[in-house]
């Protein structure tokens, strides 16, 4: 599968139509890596096609989506998240 992007927190924001609390937003900004693969602990990357968030570790994948999982019903598109199994170390 192809996978193409590299999502700023604004812009899934923006393409979700809601925004992330605070916390969760300065979180993000910290912690994105801008490398698509081998997401590290702790990080995350968002592709665009598809609309996916790939986590490099259940806590922050769980720590993201809670959230936003309230807002759900109003988002307006569906955004995938994904938990990349680590190889190697930074």
């Amino acid at each position: 599968m192809i996978k193409l992007g590299n999502l700023s927190v604004k812009q899934i924001e923006n393409r979700l139509g809601i925004q992330f609390p605070k916390e969760i937003r300065e979180f993000m900004k910290k912690n994105h890596q801008p490398k698509a693969d081998n997401i590290q602990k702790g990080e995350w990357h968002c592709f665009d096609i598809p609309f996916e968030l790939v986590c490099g570790d259940i806590d922050t994948a769980t720590k993201i989506y809670n959230s936003v999982k309230d807002k759900s019903s109003e988002c307006k598109e569906r955004l995938q998240f994904s938990i990349e199994q680590q190889t190697r170390k930074k």
